[in-house]
């Protein structure tokens, strides 16, 4: 069934407008890593899910990687190629299914390697362990550092034995959130140094996600250095499985202002929430980019643009605030605003939190043309509960 078709102006707000083009200009980068280094490239579901766009992205890299039974099923039904997964533990309950949809499993501690290896084994699958190389290169958001002390994520090296890796043909190591290939060197010094006996042993090594790969100032020969560092010594395949570089600066979230309240700042309510429609904003926290405003810390900005407002949303969360941004104009009710970069974890973590609805998914095509890939209702909202 084709597809309704729409100009931009029809659009409802809230909704995410992904772009087919940027789309495509990170995968021509994504691709030139592989042609050049002989590594693959993995689409890690659980920053972008959109899996209208798996054929697309299909042409481009090699598979899905997932974190449980429902990516995995759909990196299987809609992408079907190379299927990945790891999870801290796994249900026995689900293993089977898993087992059906995924080529590759990735277990995090020597517990669940006792208890699925030869499952998986035995299934013709091939098996990894996930290791923790205990070398942070996280500034500022220990929430998203793997190798933070107590970290759940990862086997340290005085718990791997002989004994442990029979039957492992990988080893898999994810230690960055949205850097540059030098907080890559870094891990992989570590890994080197209390891990080299054993990556001798693999058949692969997966470098996990957080590369920025398709951010303008990512140095991509370092990355491409350090795949071809591992390849040629340890005669394995390295395997990449980024999610925010494949989806980067690819979407839009756009919104419309309900209402300006006044109380010693000016604060624009707007149909769209940080709490339910961004989460990341109240989770990392950020300040996402918005087109055509500033920011008023900085002062030129400030001068250029002196109306100043906080933009937050409709929700009865107090702290349902996405930012204070300035702009050439006063706001007024019915402006629509559009936030950058919200391809990435928005989809993919939203919610109906207050009865909230969700934001309307469009495509926009390399031709301009806006197609409707989704629209959302009350029914999705109530049966949920």
């Amino acid at each position: 069934m084709k597809k309704e078709e729409l100009k931009k102006e029809q659009l409802r707000t809230p909704c995410y407008i992904i772009q087919e083009k940027k789309i495509k200009d990170n995968l021509e980068q994504l691709r030139e890593i592989r042609e050049e280094t002989g590594c693959k490239i993995l689409l890690a579901q659980k920053a972008f899910s959109m899996y209208s766009l798996y054929p697309l992205i299909g042409r481009y890299i090699d598979g899905t990687t997932a974190s449980g039974l429902y990516e995995a099923k759909l990196g299987f039904e809609e992408m079907g190629k190379e299927n990945h997964i790891f999870s801290p533990a796994y249900r026995e309950d689900e293993m089977k299914e898993i087992l059906g949809y995924c080529d590759h499993l990735v277990f995090n501690s020597p517990g669940q390697l006792k208890k699925f290896k030869q499952q998986a084994i035995d299934a013709g699958k091939s098996i990894g362990l996930r290791i923790n190389p205990q070398r942070s290169t996280q500034e500022g958001h220990a929430i998203y550092d793997p190798c933070a002390p107590g970290s759940r994520l990862g086997t340290l090296i005085e718990q791997i034995t002989p004994e442990i890796l029979e039957g492992v043909e990988g080893l898999h190591f994810h230690t960055l959130c949205e850097q540059n290939s030098d907080a890559l060197k870094t891990t992989l010094d570590a890994v080197e140094e209390k891990f080299a006996p054993y990556l001798q042993q693999m058949k692969w090594i997966n470098f996990g996600g957080g590369h920025h790969i398709t951010r303008e100032d990512y140095d991509k020969e370092l990355l491409k250095d350090c795949i071809r560092h591992v390849q040629n010594k340890y005669q394995v395949k390295v395997y990449l499985e980024p999610g925010e570089a494949i989806a980067l600066n690819a979407g839009i979230l756009l919104t419309e202002v309900l209402e300006i309240v006044e109380n010693k700042i000016s604060i624009a309510i707007l149909d769209t929430s940080a709490a339910c429609h961004m989460p990341d904003v109240l989770e990392m926290p950020y300040r996402p980019p918005l087109k055509g405003s500033g920011d008023p810390k900085i002062d030129k900005e400030r001068k250029s643009k002196p109306y100043i407002y906080r933009l937050a949303g409709p929700t009865c969360l107090a702290g349902d605030i996405i930012g204070e941004y300035c702009f050439v104009q006063p706001l007024k009710c019915k402006d629509r605003l559009e936030f950058q970069d919200m391809a990435i974890y928005t989809m993919v973590k939203n919610n109906t939190f207050n009865g909230m609805k969700l934001p309307d998914i469009i495509l926009e095509r390399e031709d301009g043309r806006f197609e409707m890939i989704r629209s959302f209702g009350y029914t999705d909202f109530k049966e949920r509960l």
